[in-house]
């Protein structure tokens, strides 16, 4: 193989005429990932302190927020609860002021009228002390006090009843992941499920409630919600209760649509038919 690189001496490359093409290469030591430390995801990696100005009483204050893009989305429960790998993010959507008790839901987070704010400072700011103190994370229970700060707060500066009505919703949603991420199966730990099953199913029965106003007497988009999907959650909400015939009114809405989406869709057929096989056993 003396001459197979000749020519490039030209270009300064000498000594060519020991080089192999086919020697044999160095094999690599594989490594030992056996030792390799994966860093423990936490739930403080999905979140950050925000700063933010209250609406009712104009201070600062730095409140919890899930960092955008971040969450690992798992899916979502048939009443659109959506859930994430590795923590719950929907504790972390109330907003609540450590100064005056004004609290409220991200999405409705935002100017007061002046009639807002005589009410809440007269019904909640003049009896507020101070949120309980936090870790770096939000509990269940702290996330459950914020939200029904949130209500609260809601109700006394009379606002849409669909603000009411979602509120409630999320705060079901709450229960059913602290529930969920209850550990043992002892008499206590199982009387605590139950409770929490209980509350789940009272806020969504406010839930439905408000929403069945809401559909009558406001415009779409309701919460962010086109009019099918909305039926629809009215739908699987009427069903966890047990309403069964409205619950089909409802699915049969969307299914009997020309505009609703094909996916949308599919979910009501399979809600409805869900609902007749549980009436007909």
């Amino acid at each position: 193989m003396s001459d197979i690189f000749s020519g490039l001496e030209s270009m300064g490359l000498v000594g060519l005429s020991s080089v192999n093409i086919y020697e044999e290469e160095k094999t690599e030591e594989k490594t030992d990932n056996s030792s390799v430390i994966i860093p423990e995801i936490k739930e403080t990696d999905y979140i950050f302190d925000k700063k933010v100005k209250c609406p009712m009483c104009d201070k600062e204050f730095l409140t919890k927020t899930v960092k955008t893009g971040k969450a690992k989305s798992m899916g979502a429960d048939s009443d659109l609860r959506p859930k994430y790998a590795n923590f719950d993010p929907i504790k972390y959507d109330a907003i609540a002021c450590p100064h005056c008790g004004y609290a409220s839901l991200s999405r409705f987070y935002g100017p007061l009228s002046s009639v807002q704010i005589k009410l809440i400072k007269e019904q909640v700011a003049a009896k507020f002390s101070k949120l309980p103190e936090t870790g770096e994370i939000y509990s269940y229970d702290d996330a459950l006090g914020r939200y029904k700060l949130a209500l609260l707060n809601s109700i006394v500066k009379k606002s849409k009843v669909s603000e009411r009505a979602y509120t409630c919703l999320k705060t079901a949603w709450l229960y059913r992941g602290k529930r969920e991420n209850m550990k043992g199966d002892t008499d206590t730990a199982n009387a605590l499920k139950a409770d929490c099953l209980n509350k789940e199913k009272e806020m969504l029965l406010n839930a439905f409630e408000g929403f069945v106003v809401s559909r009558e007497k406001e415009n779409f988009p309701i919460c962010g919600m086109d009019e099918y999907t909305f039926d629809y959650l009215l739908a699987d909400l009427a069903a966890r209760l047990q309403k069964y015939d409205m619950a089909v009114n409802f699915a049969s809405n969307v299914i009997l649509s020309r505009t609703a989406p094909s996916r949308i869709k599919e979910k009501a057929r399979d809600l409805r038919d869900s609902i007749k096989n549980k009436v007909n056993k």
